[in-house]
């Protein structure tokens, strides 16, 4: 018997965010987010225990497959370093390590399968069930490094160990357990997630909507373009910078949420923090229509706010505490786009940039 993948500590994961976020309470969204990693990444753990003692033995792997300039790859594997990277040609080229700090024999044991089909490439790890058994060892992984035909569609699934995507033109997603999520140049990405690890997305997006989650980490996306944008974490910062979309969903439970950027005309944006800061620079010119809301924080605006009917009023930086200062309906120009801000525990500031 062989061990895959097992899929479905990451959906826990992204599940257990989602009920985090429905509960206010600052002490109950702290043990969720516990909970979910403890629960979600036990493999993980597990996978990487032991890497770092005793002498490093490896087994190289290297094979090139024909794919076709615009067919899909899937890579999926437990515990090491996925890389893929966008190339000429119509190939696929694999080059992997085997990785033990312990028996050299363990490598064997571990299988690198390649399924090859018509505009179709999937690829994944095998390791023996006893491995995560009682008696079984821990010291072993594989480190990918691929490279497909820069059209190709790519979906990367990884348990324990970081995931690269670059200068893909092809659809993109792109998922980790535990380990880091970062992708550049990919125009057509559409979901990253992570549940214990940071996604960090650059010059990514097109006409599209684009997805990114995490459960304990931050989220950065920085010179995207798209039609819609969801990004929510748990337990992490949101940072939006340099991005033009014409919706926004971005939400941490226990983080500051930062954008910057233009606003689209008729454009929906609506951000969200528990238990932070959230901070808008915005370029350009485009008018708004606000809904403001805050608990225990205040709201501030540089821009002119045209607020109960009062043209021109501004929310101070610091105001008086009462009910004006911590909830408003406001309009900024022509109202055309719509941005509603919420935050529980922290301050809404608005900048001009």
């Amino acid at each position: 018997m062989r061990l895959r993948l097992p899929l479905v500590v990451l959906s826990f994961g992204l599940v257990a965010a989602t009920a985090a976020a429905q509960d206010p309470d600052d002490r109950k969204v702290k043990i969720v987010v516990r909970d979910a990693v403890r629960i979600a990444t036990p493999a993980a753990g597990r996978a990487y225990q032991g890497r770092d003692r005793g002498q490093d033995q490896t087994e190289r792997f290297s094979r090139r497959v024909k794919v076709g300039r615009d067919g899909r790859v899937s890579i999926e594997n437990i515990a090491g370093e996925i890389t893929v990277t966008g190339g000429s040609g119509d190939e696929v080229s694999i080059e992997a390590v085997k990785r033990t700090r312990g028996d050299r024999s363990e490598l064997g044991m571990i299988q690198i399968l390649v399924d090859e089909r018509p505009g179709r490439v999937d690829i994944h790890t095998e390791y023996p069930r006893s491995r995560y058994g009682r008696g079984g060892n821990d010291h072993a992984s594989v480190d990918y490094t691929v490279t497909v035909p820069s059209g190709a569609a790519v979906d990367v699934k990884s348990i324990s160990g970081n995931v690269k995507v670059s200068n893909v033109q092809g659809a993109v997603r792109a998922e980790s357990v535990s380990g880091n999520v970062t992708t550049s140049g990919t125009p057509r990405l559409e979901m990253v997630k992570s549940v214990s690890g940071d996604v960090d997305l650059t010059d990514a997006g097109a006409d599209a909507d684009i997805s990114a989650g995490s459960v304990s980490g931050s989220i950065r996306a920085k010179g995207l373009k798209a039609r819609g944008l969801e990004l929510g974490t748990v337990s992490g910062d949101v940072s939006v910078i340099d991005v033009t979309c014409d919706r926004l969903g971005a939400k941490s439970i226990s983080g500051n949420v930062e954008y910057s950027g233009t606003l689209a005309r008729n454009g929906r944006y609506d951000v969200n923090s528990h238990s932070g800061t959230v901070r808008l620079t915005l370029a350009g010119s485009t008018g708004f229509e606000l809904t403001a809301n805050t608990f225990s924080g205040t709201i501030r605006s540089e821009l002119p706010l045209t607020i109960g009917g009062d043209r021109d009023q501004n929310v101070g930086a610091r105001g008086r505490r009462g009910v004006s200062n911590r909830s408003i309906r406001a309009t900024f120009g022509d109202g055309t786009a719509a941005l509603t801000i919420r935050t529980f525990s922290g301050d809404i500031v608005i900048l001009k940039k």
